[in-house]
């Protein structure tokens, strides 16, 4: 589908969803273009009511809009719904519709590594750690648990997903075989230099799970493989739920390894 695409949150800073979603369009010689439009908390009310008088063929949702952008939505999807939060917004006729597609770029590199690890830490309580959480569970994760600096909204969470809650302070505890962070320690800009996780903590036998995507390498996963542990890079998940939007806002199927080699190449500069 042709028209007007783009990315709403706040604060955006670098994101590389006009990339992927620009050179998906190039590659299928559609007439659409992608744009990132950082949109505060209390202008998302007005911005989604010039959704539906403007040409937006689609939106890309990120942090913190993921929940708070869902009363405004004709229609949830049942997965979406069960999460708790909307990163894709779509049009099906005239019916404006929200979906999550986080939880399909978050399994996809852990079926690649035909992984299901025997327990979980989902580090974070937000958007992205209820997408995490549920495609745990649905991976059948036995023991399963969400920490946050902030202890009541990793207790909501926890509740609303039945699994079990960790204080920040006693995340290093207990052995875990998969430990994802969903923060925003690591990510490009102030938070880059800090990690979520103590060095001298990780095991080999862990896998060090990271949603952020730039730097490609955060150091809680530089870390984590110089201590011997398999690495998931956010930019995987990344590029597994760019292509489930495309495909919901187009119909069409942008190639993966292509689209994650032009991020490669863009994140490298």
């Amino acid at each position: 589908m042709n028209g007007s695409y783009g990315i709403i949150g706040w604060p955006l800073g670098h994101t590389m969803s006009p990339t992927l979603h620009s050179w998906g369009f190039e590659q299928f010689g559609m007439d659409a273009r992608y744009t990132a439009w950082p949109v505060a908390p209390d202008e998302l009310a007005p911005f989604m009511e010039r959704v539906r008088t403007q040409p937006v063929a689609g939106l890309s949702v990120t942090i913190p809009h993921k929940q708070t952008v869902m009363p405004f939505l004709d229609r949830i999807s049942d997965r979406a719904a069960r999460i708790g939060a909307v990163n894709t917004v779509y049009w099906d006729g005239d019916v404006l519709c929200g979906e999550n597609t986080d939880i399909t770029g978050f399994v996809a590199p852990l079926h690649a590594l035909s992984f299901v690890p025997a327990s979980a830490l989902v580090l974070g309580a937000g958007g992205a750690a209820r997408a995490a959480l549920a495609g745990l569970k649905e991976l059948g994760v036995t023991r399963l648990a969400v920490t946050n600096r902030t202890l009541a909204k990793a207790e909501a969470l926890a509740a609303a997903f039945a699994v079990d809650c960790v204080a920040w302070e006693s995340r290093m505890d207990s052995g875990w075989q998969l430990v994802c962070n969903t923060t925003p320690l690591g990510m490009s800009g102030a938070e880059e230099a800090r990690s979520p996780w103590d060095a001298q903590v990780f095991s080999s036998d862990m896998l060090a799970y990271d949603i952020v995507y730039n730097p490609l390498e955060t150091r809680f996963l530089r870390e984590a493989r110089e201590a011997g542990c398999r690495t998931v890079s956010g930019l995987d998940m990344f590029v597994q739920q760019g292509l489930a939007q495309f495909a919901l806002w187009t119909g069409q199927s942008m190639d993966a390894a292509g689209a994650k080699g032009h991020l490669l190449g863009a994140l490298k500069g």
